[in-house]
């Protein structure tokens, strides 16, 4: 399963430049917040795949004009041809926004999901707009991760765990993919494509990083 991340600013190839043939191989997209609804609506028709969100810290416009044709995953596991999926959008609270939250706030978003992490046994990729707590985050407040995420990474160990929010332009010290434990974690600025293998479903392998396109 060939899955296209996005997150925090348009991709001009795929907004300016969009080419049907380039996307022909994507099941499924995932945007990890902070881009326009018009865009996520557009790859929404042009794709013609199924497109999952979470919120950014500057998507309080949503609440007014939501993407269409695009799915909110914010604090619920959604499942995906057999991938359970949770989604947990939003940043460290510095200015009291609406989809800005202080680690206590974010623990209880977590905790309240209890139920359907029980009903459906953990899941397989963790998306959120903000990093986790000292994996690629920023030191300053407004981009810190949050430590909760390490927590559910290591309780419930997903193949994948993909967030956005800190820029790839914010430095060298950033990086596009890594790992904690078993997890793959990838930033999803822009835009990124990686593959998620599976042996007929039984049992799930790790994901193949394809790269960016």
């Amino acid at each position: 399963m060939k899955i296209l991340v996005i997150a925090d600013e348009e991709s001009q190839k795929i907004w300016d430049f969009f080419r049907k043939e380039d996307y022909a191989d994507i099941d499924l997209v995932i945007s990890c917040g902070d881009l326009k609804a018009d865009y996520l609506s557009f790859i929404a028709t042009m794709i013609a795949v199924p497109v999952l969100y979470v919120h950014g810290n500057h998507d309080e416009k949503y609440d007014r004009t939501p993407p269409e044709g695009c799915i909110c995953i914010d604090d619920k596991i959604y499942e995906f041809e057999g991938l359970r999926i949770l989604g947990l959008g939003g940043s460290m609270r510095y200015s009291g926004g609406k989809y800005q939250f202080t680690e206590r706030g974010m623990r209880k978003r977590v905790k309240k999901l209890w139920f359907q992490l029980l009903k459906h046994r953990g899941f397989d990729i963790l998306v959120t707009h903000a990093p986790a707590y000292q994996i690629n985050d920023g030191r300053d407040l407004p981009h810190q991760g949050f430590q909760v995420f390490i927590e559910l990474i290591e309780k419930y160990s997903p193949k994948f765990f993909v967030h956005g929010h800190v820029h790839m332009t914010y430095g060298r010290q950033h990086k596009r993919c890594d790992k904690y434990k078993s997890t793959h974690i990838i930033n999803a600025y822009e835009r990124y494509v990686f593959d998620y293998e599976d042996d007929e479903m039984s049992p799930l392998k790790f994901g193949k990083i394809v790269g960016q396109q």
